[in-house]
């Protein structure tokens, strides 16, 4: 069992590697889908938003199932990578071309997703309200993402 804990931590740094490292471009594949919000999505940030999940995702297959918030955890950690999927996907609809992480969001955070709330809900480990309460934690990290880096590149924007 504890070793599903650490499934989280194998994936985010697949897919961070895949956007950033092999054969990466993110940042600019981001600038050209919003260009309106790329000055706010400098390197630190990406630095320090991709080092705070695989840290979460550490932290989480550190503490596995002796933790009382493990599987809450897990399953906001695979809601987030699933909706980050949909977010490359709808680049890679609107742009019309390859988006770094796509390949690893469809592969490795879907199925992670749809296996991982499957699991945790028909072994009785989550209720569904710790589900549903993990599913839209998860998922509404990419809109808050988006809003944020709107209001960030505005601010920016004014400054200089």
């Amino acid at each position: 069992m504890s070793l599903i804990f650490w499934l989280p931590l194998v994936c985010v740094v697949l897919h961070v590697f895949e956007e950033f490292a092999w054969p990466g471009g993110f940042s600019r594949w981001y600038a050209d889908l919003l260009p309106e919000t790329a000055i706010s999505f400098t390197p630190t940030y990406a630095v320090v938003i991709n080092g705070l999940l695989i840290a979460a995702a550490f932290t989480l297959g550190s503490l596995g199932p002796e933790w009382s918030r493990g599987v809450s955890l897990w399953l906001a950690l695979a809601a987030l990578g699933a909706s980050n999927t949909l977010f490359h996907l709808f680049g890679v609809l609107r742009l019309r071309r390859y988006s770094p992480g796509v390949v690893t969001g469809v592969l490795l955070y879907i199925p992670l997703c749809i296996w991982g709330f499957w699991y945790f809900l028909s072994t009785g480990a989550a209720s569904p309200k710790v589900a549903l309460t993990s599913l839209a934690i998860g998922s509404f990290f990419n809109l808050w993402a988006i809003f944020r880096h709107r209001g960030r590149a505005a601010a920016m924007s004014q400054r200089a």
